[in-house]
């Protein structure tokens, strides 16, 4: 059977078996679509979280920039998880015990105002709509590999498939979902691993593979791989894989993913679907241990990855001589396809060089060898995890497998953040503020339709994305960081925060990281637009824009603070309120207006 064929069926048969889910599992009522009822057991809860939060970015994405960049990537695995845990300590308790459906709804309550109410819903559809370009950036990555058609017709046909199944079931259709897409994606990416870290260094764990020494038949045997790999690195005019960068930056750039994770209003949601507050501890635990699994393995996959792509284009090192064209493995020809992968024999000697030409150590040894550039031209940093079966060459049902966990981290993403994009709109605003007294049936139909608005405007936007899908998703975290989170933690923590403050901060802290991302990536990501060319040396102070939330939540915070101590203390049933939420005993029913 060929691998086409083969990855047709086993993606095939993951895709009936979500459908069949969402079929069985579909919301009849608006408790179900936002809540999936307030029935689902924590474990299950828990498994689904890690699903909806192991987004493409973590999946296919982050051991891509691991690999290329190195040790400095880290920040992700650090930031993100780091935040989660601040959602589960800090945050998702008190909101579930609040009893509503949604953050703005949260937002809206405990500020007394629709303004509020409509600023949280503009900086949710902000925050969500930037993710979910990721999301679909990375299941076209992964449709155009196992269809071996183009990425873009990747990205149509991932978008018709979430169309479906998320539209239909609401969050009860999601959860169920969610918790299958976890099986293929945890399996998906550990198999691989298991068999590199074995070829490798003879270690079954690809964590302490990491940090073991190349076995006998491998490229510095007897070395330890870090080592190995910093080597190959360094030979070739690249940093080593284990260099960090400003320690500033680094830093600023996990706090903005901490404080982003801890505001991300598609996995707050998913706390709102528990019975009571205690299970809502419980399914941040339990989420806690299904997503460390792949955390935990993510860096040696990064490592190992690049440790055979690099050694797959010098086999004998760069004292050897490079691959020739005809001895290109198969996998670069098939990746080649998708416009994701490319080569350019620019010397015309048949072979193809690949290392640092902005390296003047290895502009001098090219001029004395002939070379005429780096001939590796495209190599996505999204395809990493994907072709990693290939260039290890494993087995055709690995890579198969591999093909439909990227799919399933995707779209197990993507449903959450549309349902979060839909319940924002057809609840918070069209319930709670344009139409009161619209219909249960009436308010699903909204849902539904809002669901599938945002699907298309995804779609449209994930085209022309403004980076790789983690660093597209790194914005998205960016601007929760500056908007939702330092309003979320005011309202449960401080009883003196009003109204005016909180709306004054959101609006401060969303506009300016907005400004500053639009700057250097364009008006709302679209090529061109940008008024300053995103390079380090237009940054103000040297951040990115990818850094930037931390400095949009103290803007939010500021603002807030000043704002509320010049204008009237919330009413008393208010400041009763918060005290109240932050008392760990009994949980609020859901009640709707």
């Amino acid at each position: 059977m060929d691998q086409t064929t083969l990855n047709i069926i086993v993606v095939g048969l993951s895709f009936a078996l979500y459908f069949g889910i969402a079929i069985w599992a579909r919301a009849g009522s608006t408790s179900e679509f936002y809540a999936a009822g307030r029935g689902v057991n924590p474990v299950v809860n828990g498994m689904a979280t890690a699903a909806d939060w192991m987004s493409a970015a973590s999946f296919i994405s982050m051991a891509g920039l691991i690999a290329f960049v190195g040790y400095q990537n880290s920040t992700f695995l650090m930031g993100w998880t780091g935040g989660y845990v601040l959602m589960a300590m800090l945050l998702a308790p008190y909101l579930r015990k609040f009893g509503k459906f949604t953050v703005p709804e949260f937002i809206g309550d405990r500020y007394y105002s629709n303004t509020a109410r409509v600023v949280a819903v503009v900086a949710l559809i902000v925050i969500s709509v930037t993710y979910v370009i990721g999301q679909m950036t990375g299941a076209g990555v992964a449709f155009s590999r196992f269809l071996e058609v183009s990425s873009t017709n990747g990205l149509l046909i991932a978008s018709a498939v979430v169309f479906v199944y998320a539209v239909l079931g609401g969050m009860k259709g999601i959860t169920y979902t969610q918790v299958a897409q976890y099986c293929v994606l945890i399996i998906a990416y550990t198999i691989p691993a298991i068999f590199i870290s074995l070829q490798l260094t003879g270690n079954p764990i690809p964590g302490l593979g990491l940090f073991s020494d190349m076995s006998a038949g491998n490229t510095g045997q007897g070395t330890p791989l870090l080592v190995t790999l910093d080597g190959l690195l360094t030979d070739l005019g690249f940093s080593a894989y284990t260099t960090g960068s400003s320690p500033w930056l680094m830093a600023l750039f996990t706090l903005s993913l901490m404080i982003g994770t801890a505001g991300l209003p598609h996995v707050i949601i998913r706390f709102f679907t528990v019975p009571k507050v205690a299970d809502a501890r419980w399914s941040a635990g339990w989420a806690l241990v299904f997503i460390a699994l792949l955390y935990l393995t993510a860096p040696a996959v990064g490592a190992m990855a690049r440790l055979n792509i690099t050694t797959t284009m010098w086999p004998e090192g760069v004292q050897g001589e490079a691959v020739a064209v005809e001895d290109l493995p198969n996998w670069f020809e098939t990746w080649q396809v998708t416009g994701l992968l490319g080569v350019e024999d620019k010397n015309g000697d048949g072979r193809i060089q690949y290392y640092n030409d902005s390296s003047e150590e290895m502009q001098a040894l090219a001029a004395e060898r002939g070379w005429e550039g780096n001939e590796l031209v495209t190599f996505n940093r999204d395809i990493l995890v994907l072709a990693n079966p290939e260039i290890a060459q494993l087995p055709g049902w690995v890579i198969a497998l591999i093909a439909a966990g990227g799919i399933a981290a995707a779209l197990s993403t993507a449903a959450g953040l549309l349902l979060a994009i839909s319940s924002a709109i057809s609840h918070d605003l069209i319930k709670s503020v344009i139409n009161p007294g619209i219909s249960e049936k009436g308010e699903l139909v909204a849902a539904r339709i809002s669901m599938a608005g945002a699907i298309v405007l995804a779609t449209w936007l994930g085209l022309n994305p403004p980076g790789f899908a983690a660093q597209t998703v790194a914005l998205a975290f960016g601007l929760a960081a500056a908007s939702l989170f330092p309003t979320l933690m005011m309202g449960i923590f401080s009883k003196r925060m009003n109204s005016a403050g909180a709306t004054a901060g959101m609006l401060a802290g969303l506009i300016l990281t907005c400004l500053y991302l639009f700057t250097y990536l364009g008006w709302f990501f679209i090529p061109g637009t940008n008024m300053l060319e995103n390079t380090a040396s237009n940054y103000l102070f040297g951040i990115p824009p990818t850094h930037f939330g931390p400095i949009g939540a103290v803007a939010n915070f500021l603002v807030a603070y000043l704002v509320s101590r010049v204008t009237a203390e919330p009413p008393q049933h208010i400041q009763e309120l918060v005290e109240s939420v932050r008392i760990p005993r009994g949980a609020g029913a859901a009640t709707d207006h």
